[in-house]
């Protein structure tokens, strides 16, 4: 199928994916350990990925690899780290027991992987063969959209919680596109997701408001905004806006 539709590829993938982590959530629940279902599926689903990636030679198409872009055109990464911290601006707190934190925090883990190589990599680079706004634009959105089956698959997300996690999943997803095909590494992308999915584990709820949702989520929104500007402004660009720019000339 990859060799004969990539788009029907990443499709297929976004699909299996979402059936999964739908069907862990009440398996979880029986289990009685946070996310302990969820995780085996996670790890199976991320060896068969780095399996299949390995053996078609594809690291580098999928942007596992390093960046030749120095640190220094990233502002060295730090609206990354306050991106990754979003989820602890309302304090820190310890929400489950040991072993609940350590399935959290390893599934979570995985998710960023997961998500990343799905979204970023394979959606976007089927598309962007035909259209880069176009590949930018629906695998940003579709990522956003994603989120919604939080709303139905009894992880028991508020209806406002979930809608500030859908815009700021479209937002993130602008910016990490970017940093992904302006720079050929989707390391920085995984690494933020992971961790800001990780540390949620921690986030206090305590206090946390409708309305103080909605400010943290516009403060992420203005960070992730200014941030994918300035990148975009400033890296180098790659072969398809090189080629783009060379069509339209």
């Amino acid at each position: 199928m990859y060799e004969k539709n990539e788009l029907a590829f990443a499709i297929l993938w976004i699909v299996i994916y979402s059936i999964i982590q739908s069907l862990a959530n009440p398996l979880n629940q029986i289990i009685g350990i946070e996310c302990s279902a969820s995780l085996i599926f996670s790890i199976l689903l991320v060896l068969i990925l780095l399996f299949w990636i390995k053996k078609n030679n594809l690291f580098k198409q999928y942007g596992l690899c390093k960046t030749s872009v120095p640190a220094s055109r990233f502002l060295y990464y730090i609206p990354l780290l306050l991106l990754a911290s979003h989820n602890l601006w309302n304090g820190i707190t310890v929400n489950f027991p040991f072993i609940d934190t350590v399935c959290y925090i390893c599934y979570m883990l995985c998710v960023g992987f997961l998500e990343e190589v799905i979204f970023r990599g394979f959606l976007f680079k089927a598309i962007a063969k035909n259209n880069i706004k176009t590949a930018i634009f629906i695998s940003s959105v579709i990522f956003g959209l994603a989120h919604l089956l939080n709303l139905l698959n009894s992880s028991g997300m508020e209806l406002i919680a979930n809608l500030c996690q859908v815009v700021g999943a479209i937002a993130a997803g602008f910016l990490f596109v970017t940093i992904f095909y302006r720079s050929g590494s989707l390391l920085p992308c995984i690494i933020t997701h992971s961790l800001l999915n990780a540390v949620s584990v921690f986030a206090n709820e305590t206090g946390l408001t409708g309305g103080r949702r909605i400010i943290f989520s516009a403060s992420r929104l203005v960070i992730v905004i200014i941030y994918t500007l300035i990148l975009m402004n400033t890296l180098p660009q790659t072969p398809y806006t090189a080629l783009k720019n060379k069509e339209n000339n």
